[in-house]
């Protein structure tokens, strides 16, 4: 794998019918982007996506590596994801983070929104979805331990949730990633969910504890968070928590859970794998899962 997929805003072209021709974005200056890669510390660079009017196409360009200060080794881990593209939107919906759209509201399918698979990755069947890419509530609660679905199941199902999508894979080191996007009915109730956060239970792995590395980089985030270079208006880190199952001894397996909030859809993604799951593509999984529903 030789290339990232994440990378600096490139503004796509100004109306529908060209839409799919993406510009290169401005070079940041070099102070700027001294601070956000030192911010980051070596993990996955975030994508960035512009919009010009409603019902247009977005498309994310991927610089070479040797272009993204401290990222210049070639085998740091990273997998390399086909170039994304955000999915049209309904004529005259407002984008989720645009300034017409205060309560944060998805209009575009959900199934669009999720992160496809990277380049060499294998279908897991672990996500049970039917033809359209919908999960079922039952099948999304057989990610959690079974003393707890039942109380989960009976606040998804009253608590406004709207639908469920989600997408697996299994890379050839034996990392299984699950994403799944929960749709509700507004921003509140994604806010008042409690399935997915340090206490969550996911299946084999009753107990998590803050992703330390994660922390040390939303740490030296500014605080309120404010437009950087490399984001687009700024990587709210109070909108994404990542947790992890204490490293385990020998050959066993090891589960990381991140949680992404983003108006009225939380984003949830779960890697596990045997002897541990790296931080760089755990890192770079939800930052991409991020920007695509930003």
């Amino acid at each position: 794998m030789t290339e990232q997929n994440t990378a600096e805003a490139a503004p796509v072209a100004e109306t529908a019918a060209a839409a799919a021709v993406p510009a290169a974005a401005p070079a940041a200056a070099p102070g700027d982007r001294r601070k956000l890669f030192a911010a980051l510390r070596w993990k996955a660079a975030v994508l960035v996506f512009a919009a010009v009017g409603a019902g247009v196409t977005y498309g994310i360009t991927r610089p070479e590596r040797t272009d993204i200060p401290g990222l210049s080794t070639r085998n740091d881990g990273r997998w390399t994801y086909p170039t994304l593209a955000k999915p049209a939107l309904p004529a005259g919906a407002p984008l989720a983070q645009g300034p017409d759209n205060k309560a944060g509201t998805h209009y575009a399918p959900l199934t669009g929104l999720l992160l496809p698979a990277p380049e060499g990755a294998k279908p897991d069947e672990g996500v049970k979805t039917d033809k359209d890419g919908a999960v079922s509530v039952d099948a999304f609660l057989e990610e959690y331990a079974p003393d707890g679905r039942a109380k989960l199941k009976e606040v998804l199902e009253h608590e406004g949730l709207r639908q469920i999508a989600g997408r697996g894979w299994t890379m050839p080191d034996g990392t299984r990633t699950h994403v799944y996007l929960l749709r509700f009915h507004a921003e509140g109730f994604v806010d008042a969910w409690r399935g997915c956060n340090v206490n969550t239970q996911p299946a084999g792995a009753p107990v998590l504890e803050l992703d330390r590395s994660w922390r040390e980089a939303e740490d030296a985030q500014p605080s309120p968070p404010r437009p950087i270079a490399g984001y687009a208006g700024g990587l709210d880190a109070r909108r994404i928590n990542l947790y992890q199952e204490p490293r385990p001894a020998g050959g066993e397996e090891q589960t990381k859970l991140g949680c992404l909030q983003a108006g009225d859809v939380q984003g949830v993604v779960i890697q596990t794998r045997k002897s541990g799951v790296a931080t760089v593509p755990f890192h770079q999984t939800v930052i991409l899962q991020s920007q695509l529903l930003g």
